[in-house]
């Protein structure tokens, strides 16, 4: 499964990247995309930017390990992640998942899981820029009951 894993301080094109994952490709039946796009909010509070920050080499190496998991569980033809960090502003693109597969339900699974272990468990660290100064972003709860429905062992979850 051929799988693109960067991690970047430069923007990216969400439209250029899946089409470049299925680009002169017949066996592609569904691509999904996800983009993460940092809001002017937080918590209600306005924001001027977050700042991302990351495990370098540490982090590329957890995110390639659970793509493979995620071709482990479904039939995945391909995978794109991409992850921006430094200072990133309102409006601007954070993180970008594309899945390809045969069929929808196997591409949004997989979708979902990934997107799930990034926020929850992949070594980057988000700190919010406001008015009342700079403060570190804590896990949430609800994110963690999204991530821990994937525990169950690997096996083929989605039909062929």
């Amino acid at each position: 499964m051929p799988a693109t894993i960067r991690l970047q301080r430069e923007n990216f094109d969400p439209g250029a990247e899946a089409a470049a994952l299925s680009r002169g490709r017949t066996d592609v039946g569904a691509v999904v995309t996800f983009t993460g796009i940092c809001r002017g909010a937080e918590d209600g509070a306005p924001i001027a930017a977050l700042t991302l920050e990351h495990y370098p080499g540490m982090a590329e190496a957890e995110i390639v390990r659970h793509v493979e998991e995620a071709g482990k569980r479904w039939p995945l033809l391909g995978v794109t992640v991409i992850h921006r960090y430094g200072r990133i502003e309102p409006g601007e693109n954070i993180v970008l998942v594309v899945t390809a597969s045969s069929h929808r339900d196997a591409a949004f699974a997989a979708a979902e899981f990934l997107m799930d272990y990034l926020k929850t468990r992949a070594p980057f660290w988000k700190q919010v820029e406001s008015a009342s100064g700079r403060t570190w972003v804590e896990a949430k709860a609800a994110d963690d009951v999204a991530a821990d429905r994937w525990a169950k062992p690997p096996g083929r979850e989605a039909a062929e």
